[in-house]
């Protein structure tokens, strides 16, 4: 099993430092309708749906938006979204997915480029960089939860295909199509995960340097500012030095 990656912690350090709550919450109530929307309303018959409403408890939203945004999709007044994966490249090269859910495609493509632009990247055609990543499941626990040898026999036991521990938490992968499954048996062993959510894993990264990274994160804050934008990957990672000084 592989060693530490920084790149899992900075995205998910990133990610809870600049989220503001009351965005947070409105994408991952739209998740959570679509899901319901798609498939079963009971999250028991529904992975998508179960994932959703796991994440959404792992970022501390209140049960009521969460049964509210289920019964959205029962009451025909949920908007009808399309799923819209983005890809292209920001300052120094560096590879980003944008995943993006919405009802006017034109207005999200239109937004989507003018962030590129202005932020110093390029917008490229769909599976231009999506190559460069793997498809997988990602379930995070806090290092308290217990030490790397219990959190990797759980994982194992799991399902899962690797681990990363270090002293900031325990990163574990699994294939995409097992996260459901797999972050299951890890609760049941471990307890309640802090994350657990599909993700683009990069097969390799660019290391930033200061201006490099401030650059690069002015693009990805611009692109998670948008109502209509999901998520937002890409294949970098800084050293410790260069996240103090951020």
């Amino acid at each position: 099993m592989a060693g530490h990656s920084k790149w899992a912690n900075i995205q998910h350090r990133k990610g809870r430092q600049d989220a503001v709550r009351a965005k947070l919450f409105s994408k991952l109530s739209k998740e959570i309708t679509v899901a319901a929307k798609m498939g079963d309303p009971d999250p028991d018959k529904n992975p998508r749906l179960r994932l959703a409403v796991k994440e959404a408890k792992a970022a501390s939203m209140p049960k009521d938006n969460i049964e509210r945004a289920i019964k959205k999709s029962l009451g025909g007044e949920a908007e009808s979204y399309e799923e819209i994966r983005y890809e292209g490249y920001g300052p120094n090269g560096v590879a980003v997915i944008v995943e993006a859910m919405t009802d006017n495609r034109n207005r999200t493509a239109s937004n989507v480029r003018s962030t590129f632009s202005k932020n110093g990247g390029n917008l490229g055609e769909t599976g231009s960089v999506a190559f460069m990543f793997d498809r997988k499941g990602q379930v995070v626990y806090p290092a308290a939860v217990g030490d790397g040898d219990t959190v990797l026999m759980a994982a194992i036991d799991a399902g899962a295909e690797d681990v990363e521990s270090s002293e900031d938490g325990h990163v574990i992968w699994c294939a995409d199509t097992d996260l459901a499954a797999v972050s299951t048996a890890l609760e049941a062993e471990l307890g309640e995960a802090e994350s657990t959510r599909l993700v683009w894993k990069p097969q390799t990264v660019t290391e930033l340097d200061l201006d490099g990274a401030r650059a690069l994160f002015k693009l990805i804050e611009a692109l998670e500012d948008d109502d209509d934008v999901q998520n937002v990957t890409a294949n970098f990672e800084v050293t410790d030095e260069v996240m103090a000084e951020l």
